[in-house]
């Protein structure tokens, strides 16, 4: 009988010493050997031929794991192709004391069927048979057309990184060379370093490349560095008992209190060793935290680039970070707990005030990172442990009071942002907050979706202040969620706008995202799409051309 259990493998550790790291907690490159071998382990038993690692992608570590405990990893074939396989990776570490499970890692790896002789491949598709089943195999789909995008998509945002501010010019104190944080290592393949096709272990390829990245990131804030995420191991040829395999690490780009280090991996047979010339087997790029003494998180210094060839691994640092953060929405199906304030009437002075100040507060963070700027418009992104957040900057020539008086009204936002359908008053509060009915166009086939949003604005009380318009969702009982819809959720958003003289502003808006707005903003993000562009095009166009409210329908 076909089903899930023919694709799945459970495979269960006790985390003893010689698994462990120097601060006693599990090996990042152990848990990668484990998780590789469990993913080979359940493509094979899919396709019942020998398979082989292509890539493994979205490695997220969430919880450390101790000596003593027991961790479980559980690997899945989601959806099979025509020769290759997505794997789906959940590691859970239990206390045996307590019987607490959490969740460590949760991965994606794609493996490729060997044929045998010359007999074609062709794999069977998976049995489905529970909801998440399903929603899973959906989202394979996507997450593939996101791996076979990667490439060109890089390109793209390499080429639209011309147009960032240079770091070659950046004179800014602090910035450090990486050139301290280049480390090399060379292994000799033996016979325990194969696996069961005679080829070097993928896993053990990937354990030696995180030796030398933490050794990479660990130089470069004088501490231990802890792996938190790999954003791709790709496996581009094979290599077998006897090769000498060259590792070089190097940090990329910093991002508050996460690295980038990059490895390179070539292979070398007793000919190319002589020659010089080996083969590139394999490239990762990986991402580390460092904590202090207080086990607090390390801010690492900002990068200073000295060579081209610096530059161009400043500027993939920040193309990967942007394709990494705007493929989260397809990475996982993850939901969330309502984030939603009940609108009390008796309450709305501080409930309002909150509103305000929620947007104020995120706008004053800092690591804030430069992904796009085109023309009149740049974007930033900001990554806080799993919450991103976007900020569109628009450059208008029009006044401040002007903007503000046309962005706090909702009714004419649909004239000029395709994300809103209908945007109408449904509880006047008082003359600077209002409660919106909003509905959204459909996205991704699914259901559209429609908001309940408290509009709050506020003049700038002195001078050379910002205006502001912040917004976020509110549960009202009088407009129930309707069946036709899907209820969205908006956490904190909103714009603020600052003078740059009489008749011309700056015109910021700040979005945290949540699970069901994400997709609406991350193809764009991701380097896919060019919806955020297109709308603040739209936005500075409505705002320069409107004189009155018959003009603002005629610009359409």
């Amino acid at each position: 009988m076909a089903g899930p259990a023919l694709a799945e493998v459970l495979m269960s550790q006790t985390i003893l010493p010689m698994h462990a790291n120097p601060r006693g907690e599990l090996s990042a490159g152990q848990l990668l050997k484990w998780i590789d071998t469990a993913a080979c382990l359940a493509a094979e038993k899919h396709a019942g031929v020998s398979c082989v690692t292509a890539s493994v992608d979205d490695i997220q570590f969430e919880e450390v794991v101790r000596v003593g405990q027991v961790i479980s990893i559980k690997a899945k074939v989601t959806r099979a192709f025509s020769t290759s396989m997505e794997i789906s990776i959940k590691v859970t570490v239990q206390d045996m004391f307590t019987g607490v499970e959490k969740l460590v890692s949760a991965a994606f790896s794609t493996f490729v069927a060997k044929p045998v002789g010359k007999e074609k491949v062709q794999l069977k598709p998976v049995t489905l048979l529970t909801g998440q089943d399903h929603v899973e195999h959906n989202l394979a789909s996507e997450r593939r057309k996101v791996r076979l995008q990667h490439e060109q998509t890089f390109s793209n945002l390499m080429k639209e990184s011309d147009k960032l501010d240079d770091p070659h010019c950046d004179e800014e104190e602090g910035r450090v060379s990486t050139r301290a944080t280049s480390v090399q290592s060379i292994e000799l393949v033996l016979p325990p370093h194969a696996n069961h096709h005679g080829n070097t272990f993928g896993g053990q390829i990937m354990a030696w490349m995180e030796t030398v990245a933490t050794i990479s990131a660990s130089r470069l804030c004088g501490r231990y560095s802890l792996l938190k995420s790999v954003d791709m191991f790709k496996f581009r040829g094979p290599s077998t008992v006897g090769d000498r395999l060259v590792f070089n690490a190097i940090v990329n780009n910093t991002f508050q209190t996460c690295v980038e280090v990059g490895v390179r991996v070539e292979a070398f047979n007793c000919q190319e060793w002589t020659k010089g010339r080996g083969r590139h087997i394999n490239s990762a790029f990986l991402i580390y935290n460092a904590i202090d003494e207080k086990e607090e998180l390390v801010t690492f210094p900002r990068i200073k680039s000295i060579s081209k060839d610096d530059f161009r691994r400043y500027r993939g640092a920040i193309a990967r970070r942007r394709i990494r953060l705007g493929r989260k929405y397809v990475t996982s199906h993850k939901e969330e707990s309502p984030l939603c304030v009940h609108w009390d009437v008796s309450n709305q002075v501080a409930l309002s005030d909150d509103n305000v100040e929620a947007l104020r507060k995120l706008a004053a963070k800092t690591g804030w990172v430069v992904t796009s700027a085109v023309e009149k418009i740049k974007i930033y992104t900001l990554e806080e442990h799993s919450v991103v957040s976007v900020w569109v900057e628009k450059h208008v020539e029009r006044s401040a009071h002007w903007a503000y008086l046309h962005l706090s009204d909702f009714t004419k936002r649909p004239l000029w942002d395709p994300h809103y359908t209908s945007c109408k008053i449904v509880d006047w509060v008082n003359e600077d907050d209002q409660i919106y009915y909003i509905t959204c166009p459909v996205m991704n086939g699914d259901k559209p979706r429609d908001l309940l949003l408290l509009v709050s604005r506020r003049e700038p009380l002195r001078d050379n202040t910002a205006y502001t318009v912040a917004l976020r969702s509110v549960l009202l009982p009088s407009v129930p969620p309707s069946p036709m819809y899907v209820r969205g959720e908006i956490i904190c958003a909103g714009f603020l706008i600052h003078p740059i003289d009489g008749s011309t502003c700056t015109v910021s808006y700040f979005h945290q995202m949540s699970s069901s707005i994400l997709p609406y903003f991350a193809g764009n993000i991701g380097g896919w799409s060019k919806s955020i562009e297109e709308t603040a095009a739209s936005c500075i166009k409505f705002l320069e051309r409107a004189d009155d409210d018959h003009s603002l329908i005629s610009i359409l």
